[in-house]
């Protein structure tokens, strides 16, 4: 199995459960790795064989920019399903962080596996 990943993807939403959150935008930082298969992009040198991580970046930042979370949790469920569903990933490991939410940690948040992880191939 091979995975292509995105990591500290910055992203300005609403989200949290107090109601000053729900007037202001506060940055998300995401970390992504999707399961593919690179043989076929390796082979060809096309990017119509490879994960497009520019349209998954551009797509995960609007979504989240679209929609209003209370919880870190529901907004990375709800990040990760529209993920497979768009992108047809069969496997993804996202880990969502709301860095400043607590004043004497640098960072909090959740990480989240979904869907049937690919076995390795064997030569």
């Amino acid at each position: 199995m091979d995975t292509v990943f995105i990591t500290d993807l910055r992203v300005d939403a609403v989200i949290g459960i107090f109601d000053w959150e729900r007037h202001i935008r506060q940055t998300l930082s995401v970390d992504l790795e999707v399961a593919t298969d690179c043989a076929a992009a390796a082979a060809t040198d096309q990017l119509a064989q490879a994960v497009d991580y520019k349209a998954l970046s551009k797509r995960i930042v609007a979504f989240l920019q679209e929609q209003q979370f209370a919880l870190v949790e529901t907004a990375a469920e709800h990040t990760a399903a529209m993920v497979r569903a768009e992108f047809a990933i069969p496997w993804l490991r996202l880990r969502l962080h709301k860095p400043g939410a607590l004043r004497d940690a640098r960072d909090v948040g959740v990480a989240i596996e979904r869907g049937e992880r690919p076995q390795a191939s064997t030569p």
